[in-house]
């Protein structure tokens, strides 16, 4: 009888133990699957980033947009949105204004404005070279930024060094040189040193 009481008690050890494990696998599947679904969710999102169609439809937003706001330069460093606003609100309902600032959050002396109507940037371009805060303002469209167009713009030319050609200037061997070898003539203004050609 005694070993009927301890088989129960060992069979209800265990059976303890199964539960537990069922119940701590339960939760696992229950986390992998949660985790399975989040990142779906994000892939999707990614996806999403990545469609060119939606990336277009970005771009051509920003161009709507730009096409309803100015660029207004020298504008004063203690001038506040608000009073930029004011100065614009004449010439139609103004969205947006954006003082730029740099690292440290002092303005960069430039701002935008972002109209509701394309045909207040035609008003407010009237208004270029007028003053706020006693500085004269410069204002102009905005331009849409264009990327990769800033690779292809050709070096320009440092006028301190001179005409530098890509390849250095070989004599042709049968050439006579009236110097002598290696010798140039006195009367050229001596090269300055360039290291790469």
């Amino acid at each position: 009888m005694e070993d009927d009481v301890e088989m129960a008690a060992a069979e209800s050890g265990a059976a303890v133990e199964l539960d537990d494990m069922k119940k701590r696998l339960k939760e696992m599947e229950d986390e992998a699957a949660a985790l399975r679904e989040m990142q779906a969710k994000v892939e999707q999102e990614m996806g999403a980033a990545q469609d060119p169609a939606a990336a277009a439809a970005s771009q051509t937003n920003k161009e709507e947009v730009d096409s309803r706001s100015v660029f207004v330069g020298n504008v004063d460093y203690s001038c506040t949105p608000e009073e930029v606003q004011q100065h614009f609100q004449s010439c139609g309902t103004v969205n947006r204004v954006t003082i730029r600032t740099n690292k440290y959050g002092q303005p960069k002396g430039y701002a935008y404005v972002e109209f509701l109507e394309t045909e207040a940037v035609d008003q407010a371009l009237l208004l270029n070279e007028s003053e706020l805060h006693g500085r004269q303002l410069k204002v102009s469209a905005k331009r849409t930024n264009v990327p990769g167009m800033k690779q292809f713009r050709p070096r320009r030319a440092n006028p301190y060094m001179g005409f530098r050609a890509r390849t250095p200037f070989i004599a042709a061997p049968y050439m006579y040189s009236p110097y002598g070898y290696g010798k140039v003539p006195r009367f050229r203004a001596p090269m300055r040193y360039s290291p790469y050609f």
